[in-house]
């Protein structure tokens, strides 16, 4: 008797007409492998099926020691209540062995970690999460949110509801008063690329399959979430053991179609002066080499944004740096006079084309696997894999190059900006009484390193620190700087890094984080100990949120609401907080330095120690690097009493005069 996905209610009737082969399914042990049971079904939970089938899958990836087959999941993060735990609970401990279980200390926390392990995996490996009902479950939509935007897989698993609603409304139940089948996790339908609920165990047949479809495809990536109500979980069926029989995933790269690839290289024979953009998609199509020989055969000069940094060694000649709002200022002179972009793997948000504002003058061309991205901006779609695409158009580019003085200047602005940044990090002659800023803290980072950077991994995600990091910070391999800046997701830094740590333990993870991020959120330091997941912490304590403020103040607004001193206060007013006692506290090793020199010296015993390591330093809040940057927008108000708001103003319809509004898709 065989069974196939779209035959499983018939399997399942057929399976209990049979008796003798019911009696068999019983002696059946969750342990057993699926290859060498004797029966054709096995009878198990919802939620037991649901891990055996994960537990199972493997994938292939690339190592320096050659391709290697590895479990497709690198675990569970699981936080349990009631919702959860009597189900997946019981199945997750049976299956422990093949499929680990981590326990975490929030829940937005513990799925940041799931994200950045498989970001940090070039979306190659991931992870799932799993929760309770109620705010378990709802505390997992910021990052899904995050996933969504990042294109990055992560699979949720929240408990929902009684599908029977025999207690009804059960504890932490969201009751609907027009809409009986709504639930709290609805909530993860618009931030969600695939979402469904499993009302029946025989679901499981169909929708699983659907699920890991979208967390393995390069254009559909993003989270998928199947919500499971807490009765059907321990509800028991028949499924058909070549369910669990899964072959080895292998990640597809889709070539381009001749037409895309014909009308792209016909815009970049014409280009004289072009820039490429690289995106993440880069990192995540494994292009990183393909990219340097595209760039030397035709002398194209490359610039990265936030999520493609580290696809072009930061020293190679042709490396202009980051481009747009946070760019520096070679990437954005040659951008802004570019009769070309080439677009590779990157969804052209605000920050990487400057509100729209920075290559208006420019014909765009975007190779992107995802048609949602390459159709953007009324540019050339390229719709492809990032090294397939780029060696496509060599070959249809045989005797295409960027025009000689091109390049030449080129490498010039790029060897100008490599000394810049030189200039900006190696500055050690601080007064006493003078704190460093951001960019100079990035300076000791740097030094500190034993293998000039090579093999750190800095990690961070909102404030300040992501525009001067874009900046200032060098890496030489894709995947050095993990940045989430996609949704600018404060609180990511820390379980991130932990979840960058669990994908690369081999690497030195050193997370930047500012102390508004931090009180944001901080637990996973706990989390990072007892799973033994060294983080070194770098802590940048300005007082506050001091990007947003001086974003409120260019403005035209005043001081408000943003630094401890400018708040409302009562009683004992802000406090003075010790947060290298507070990580302490929560396992850490911890120190509070004073100036660069300390921190220099503490670095090095951060580095020597055996677990997680934070070091705080007092920053100065109105200083940032001047040098590069674009204009963004943001709105200011068109009415206000404060003179320096209409001046701000003004100021901002100046700069939406730069704009090109791209409408639509080209034919």
């Amino acid at each position: 008797m065989m069974f196939d996905n779209c035959g499983a209610q018939e399997g399942g009737r057929q399976a209990t007409e049979n008796s003798d082969i019911r009696a068999m399914n019983e002696t059946i042990t969750l342990s057993e492998s699926p290859r060498i049971a004797r029966a054709e079904t096995v009878r198990l939970t919802t939620a037991q099926a649901l891990v055996r089938y994960l537990s199972g899958l493997r994938t292939r990836v690339q190592s320096p020691q050659g391709d290697r087959i590895v479990p497709l999941f690198g675990g569970v993060f699981a936080i349990f209540g009631h919702g959860n735990v009597a189900g997946m609970g019981e199945a997750l401990y049976h299956y422990r062995d093949g499929m680990p279980t981590y326990r975490a200390h929030n829940e937005q926390a513990m799925a940041h970690a799931a994200i950045a392990f498989a970001k940090a995996n070039f979306r190659r490996r991931m992870m799932a999460c799993t929760t309770s009902i109620g705010p378990g479950a709802t505390n997992l939509l910021t990052a899904a949110a995050l996933a969504h935007v990042n294109r990055l897989p992560v699979l949720f698993l929240p408990g929902d509801i009684f599908v029977s609603r025999d207690p009804d409304p059960v504890l932490q139940q969201v009751e609907h008063f027009s809409d009986g089948t709504a639930s709290a996790n609805d909530c993860f339908r618009p931030v969600s690329r695939f979402f469904d609920r499993i009302m029946h165990p025989a679901q499981l047949l169909t929708s699983l399959p659907r699920a890991l479809l979208t967390l393995t495809d390069p254009a559909l990536c993003g989270p998928a979430t199947l919500a499971l109500p807490q009765d059907v979980q321990t509800d028991a069926y028949d499924y058909p053991t070549e369910f669990f029989e899964t072959e080895v995933i292998e990640f597809r790269a889709p070539p381009p179609s001749e037409r895309d690839l014909t009308n792209a290289a016909r815009a970049l024979m014409a280009s004289r002066c072009p820039v490429i953009i690289a995106g993440g998609g880069v990192l995540y199509g494994e292009a990183s080499e393909t990219l340097r020989a595209f760039a030397e055969r035709h002398h194209v000069p490359v610039c990265e944004t936030q999520a493609g940094k580290g696809s072009l060694p930061w020293d190679h000649p042709l490396q202009l740096g980051s481009v747009g709002v946070s760019g520096s200022s070679a990437a954005n002179a040659l951008a802004s006079e570019a009769d070309l972009i080439l677009a590779v793997g990157t969804r052209l948000q605000d920050f990487t084309t400057g509100s729209n504002s920075l290559f208006p003058q420019a014909q765009l061309v975007s190779l992107n696997v995802n048609p949602f991205d390459a159709s953007k901006a009324r540019g050339i779609p390229l719709q492809a894999d990032a090294r397939i695409g780029l060696e496509s158009l060599t070959k249809a580019l045989p005797r295409w190059e960027a025009e000689t003085a091109w390049s030449r200047r080129a490498e010039f602005e790029a060897a100008s900006w490599r000394s810049t940044v030189d200039t900006i990090t190696q500055r050690r002659d601080l007064t006493p009484e003078e704190l460093p800023y951001d960019g100079e803290v990035i300076g000791a980072v740097q030094r500190s390193s034993n293998s000039s950077t090579v093999d750190d991994i800095v990690v961070c995600a909102a404030g300040t620190l992501p525009a001067e990091l874009h900046k200032l910070w060098r890496t030489s391999t894709p995947g050095g700087y993990h940045m989430e800046y996609g949704y600018s997701c404060m609180g990511y830094e820390i379980a991130g890094g932990l979840g960058v740590k669990m994908a690369r333990p081999d690497r030195e993870i050193i997370v930047m984080v500012g102390d508004g991020s931090y009180l944001m959120l901080n637990n996973e330091i706990a989390t990072s100990v007892m799973l033994d997941k060294k983080l070194i912490i770098v802590l940048l304590d300005n007082r506050g949120y001091g990007c947003i403020n001086r974003l409120q103040q260019s403005c035209g607004g005043k001081p408000f609401n943003n630094m401890f001193e400018d708040c409302l206060q009562f009683g004992h007013g802000a406090p003075d907080i010790d947060f290298a006692a507070n990580a302490a506290s929560l396992g850490a090793l911890s120190e509070n330095v004073a100036n660069l020199s300390e921190l220099e010296a503490a670095l090095k015993r951060a580095r020597a120690a055996d677990r997680t390591y934070l070091i705080c330093i007092a920053t100065d809040e109105t200083r940032t690097t001047k040098e590069g940057g674009w204009w963004w927008e943001v709105a200011v108000p068109e009415q206000s009493s404060a003179e320096s708001v209409r001046q701000a103003r003004t100021a901002y319809i100046r700069g939406k005069e730069k704009q090109k509004r791209r409408v639509g898709t080209v034919a």
